[in-house]
């Protein structure tokens, strides 16, 4: 079996190399690595967020069975021109750098790592609403700017705390449910809306059956869903309307769920409190878009889900959903079994209250 190590910046050759140890010792490595996180990954051909070029891919790719990849794009273009290929394993979430007809159509199967960043992403997320409800960064820059403002002790300067706040968690999958357990600990009220949640369980928490419901009961607002065509702007002027007079709202899931420039008229007009986002309407965002002048906004550049384990973790989760640690002809033999379960649980994981 030879494998094609497909590095970047985050999931490193070093990373690839000891999940593959560990995982298929025997495998024959090749090496491939583009400079992702810099510059950012964009559209390549018709697959997404992807990174580096299909010809140096398809060239790298040459007579290899299995490709261990995170940003690379596997366009139809790539996958048509490696017939070797047998196998792709995407250390993230989501595939959206494969094009998964295509690979159907060729018989090549994908596996990725969901929860990867799970633990990395509710830490940022439980930061961003912390950092946005008592507004650390701006009183950072204005100290290191030679500001000391004691005004900010003033009654109706101030913000809420957690622990006397009904936090409203709008998915309850990997991500969504350990924010909702923190907020919980903090002694927060915690309501939770999502249909699709199996597991209801967690002290403190509460489901709600509507999102409407849970925007009006809700102080804090955390948005942990996926993207679908069917939750475009989920979060428009009629659901911040629906929110609380000072109410803090948080996205670090994806950008496409959030009417942005409703939340900066929800900020100007002094209807929100506060909101923090990782994730934005454009990816790097403009230096003139509004949410650079807003005031009570609190901004990182989509990297919730960074961290040293989230690497490793992606890793070892997309070679052991792959079956390579099982053996390259135990994986095989199931390969029809596998594709189709992985491609049914792939569209299923990407449903949205």
């Amino acid at each position: 079996m030879k494998v094609l190590l497909a590095s970047d910046g985050f999931v490193t050759d070093d990373v690839l190399r000891t999940a593959m140890s560990a995982a298929a010792p025997e495998a024959q490595l090749a090496a491939i690595a583009s400079t992702w996180p810099v510059p950012p990954y964009g559209d390549v051909g018709e697959v997404r967020e992807a990174a580096g070029d299909e010809d140096e891919l398809v060239a790298a790719l040459r007579g290899c069975d299995v490709a261990f990849s995170h940003t690379f794009p596997f366009t139809r273009k790539v996958i048509e021109a490696c017939p070797d290929l047998k196998m792709i394993a995407i250390c993230r979430g989501g595939p959206v750098n494969v094009n998964i007809e295509a690979a159907s159509d060729h018989g090549v199967l994908v596996s990725y790592a969901p929860g990867r960043n799970a633990v990395a992403t509710a830490e940022h997320s439980v930061g961003m609403i912390l950092a946005a409800m008592r507004q650390i960064p701006q009183r950072n820059a204005e100290l290191l700017a030679g500001q000391w403002r004691s005004d900010y002790y003033i009654f109706d300067n101030v913000g809420p705390e957690v622990g006397s706040s009904t936090v409203g968690v709008i998915g309850y999958g990997a991500v969504g449910r350990r924010v909702a357990h923190v907020m919980a600990s903090f002694g927060g009220d915690v309501l939770v809306h999502d249909p699709w949640a199996a597991d209801r369980s967690g002290e403190g928490v509460a489901f709600v059956d509507t999102l409407e419901e849970l925007l009006r009961r809700s102080d804090i607002v955390t948005l942990h869903a996926r993207a679908t065509p069917d939750n475009h702007h989920m979060i428009d002027a009629e659901a911040l309307a629906l929110m609380p007079a000072n109410s803090v709202f948080v996205n670090c899931a994806r950008g496409e769920l959030v009417d942005y420039d409703a939340v900066c008229d929800a900020l100007d007009s002094g209807h929100l409190f506060a909101a923090g986002f990782d994730v934005l309407p454009a990816e790097p965002l403009p230096l003139d878009h509004r949410l650079m002048s807003t005031p009570r906004v609190v901004l990182t550049p989509h990297l919730a889900g960074a961290s040293k384990e989230a690497a490793r973790l992606a890793a070892r989760i997309a070679l052991s959903r792959s079956g390579l640690s099982g053996g390259w002809a135990a994986s095989r033999a199931s390969s029809s079994e596998s594709s189709t379960a992985t491609g049914t649980e792939y569209r299923s994981s990407r449903r949205l209250p």
